[in-house]
């Protein structure tokens, strides 16, 4: 009988795989064409594309201004180095190897996020790809030749091993010498090993972990300045603090506390109001990534952390929420509100209000400011859920 049933069950399972695989490729291809009917220019891509080739002649890398909208550099000259192999291909060669490997890059970020929110099934990572291709801000990513995916999949890759893995923290500590918000995740492990050892329990996995994460971030930093010193010394002394570089803090695309403020308040600085919601929202928003991972929910826990750094940083583009795939997951088994959150992504609703030249998202009215926070206010119901569901378990396991 047993037997039978082996036998049964398993060309089943061998079907699953390439139907899923195929459905993949299927939705990746639909997707290559709509990007090249877009005609889309991967303006970033080319932003990055410059700033590599300005290390190589030598200029004044935070006095580049890139394409035809004289984009500045923004990252920390690590990146720029980085980016230097980027002025090997010609741009349209460039474009196309870019769009394939951020294809690839969506199926090893869905593939370690489902690994972290405990859904092992390979078929599962073809099918959630297939589809996260979609949403708005994995959309926008490939559009703009973004390195969102790169950076999550280094993040992710770096939590998904087991505790204090040889390389444990270099993939944070990596992808925050690129782009400084991930360093929160160095400041999320350390606040968890500090609180596990103040509850009498082992706390050094986590401060290994943050360890390797501030160990490989102050690595990659130096030897940045090595090779470019003076790049390094305005970029930590002027241009970190020059959040106006980035754009308009009220432009729809900016999904952060700062933005929605700026569009609600219909002023360009929100100034000390955006400093105290970021200030409050980043201490609740911590409590509730090391609450649940000390309960051993680390899905949750890592995208409670994700949607906190991207809720506090001055500017959190919409491409930027690609964050959005793991924080679906970690709720997917309470469906309802997993379709709400998925319906936020998928909507493009950011995009239906009046935005664009003259700053028309200082005019925006009830209906249009719910539409361009539509991220943020995820986020926070996002927090809010994982901070209660933490709760209710930690009461369950008392009173048992």
């Amino acid at each position: 009988m047993s037997a039978s049933v082996t036998v049964i069950a398993f060309p089943g399972v061998h079907r699953r795989v390439p139907v899923a695989l195929g459905a993949c490729l299927f939705s990746f291809a639909g997707f290559w064409i709509a990007q090249r009917a877009a005609d889309v220019s991967m303006i970033d891509l080319m932003v990055y594309r410059a700033e590599g080739e300005t290390v190589r002649a030598g200029g004044d890398l935070y006095a580049l201004r890139a394409t035809e909208a004289e984009l500045p550099a923004t990252y920390p000259p690590f990146a720029a180095l980085l980016f230097t192999p980027l002025t090997l291909p010609d741009p349209a060669s460039l474009r196309t190897l870019a769009t394939a490997g951020n294809l690839a890059l969506l199926v090893v970020f869905v593939g370690f996020a489902l690994r972290i929110a405990g859904h092992a099934r390979v078929e599962t990572v073809w099918w959630v790809a297939a589809a996260a291709v979609w949403c708005e801000p994995v959309w926008t990513t490939l559009r703009y030749g973004q390195v969102n995916l790169l950076l999550a999949a280094l993040v992710l890759w770096d939590l998904s091993g087991r505790p204090g893995h040889r390389w444990a923290g270099v993939g944070i500590g990596l992808a925050a010498a690129v782009k400084l918000t991930p360093a929160l995740f160095a400041v999320f492990l350390f606040a968890t090993g500090v609180v596990a050892r103040s509850r009498h329990r082992s706390g050094g996995p986590w401060l290994r972990h943050a360890r390797g994460a501030a160990l490989t971030f102050a690595g990659a930093t130096l030897l940045a300045a090595a090779v470019l010193p003076y790049d390094s010394w305005q970029f930590w002394t002027r241009t970190v603090f020059a959040a106006g570089r980035v754009g308009h803090p009220e432009d729809t695309a900016n999904q952060a506390l700062r933005g929605v403020l700026a569009r609600l308040l219909h002023t360009p600085e929100p100034g000390i109001w955006w400093l105290a919601q970021a200030a409050l929202t980043g201490a609740l928003g911590l409590a509730v990534a090391v609450a649940a991972e000390l309960r051993g929910r680390r899905g949750p826990a890592v995208a409670a952390c994700a949607v906190t750094a991207l809720l506090i940083c001055p500017v959190s583009w919409s491409h930027h929420w690609v964050w959005c795939v793991p924080m679906v997951l970690a709720v997917a088994r309470r469906h309802v509100i997993a379709a709400v959150l998925a319906l936020v992504f998928f909507s493009y609703a950011l995009w239906w209000v009046p935005h664009g030249p003259g700053r028309l998202e200082l005019r925006q009215n009830g209906v249009e400011l719910t539409l361009s926070g539509l991220y943020a206010g995820a986020g926070l119901l996002f927090l809010a859920l994982t901070g209660t569901e933490t709760i209710r378990q930690s009461r369950t396991s008392r009173s048992a």
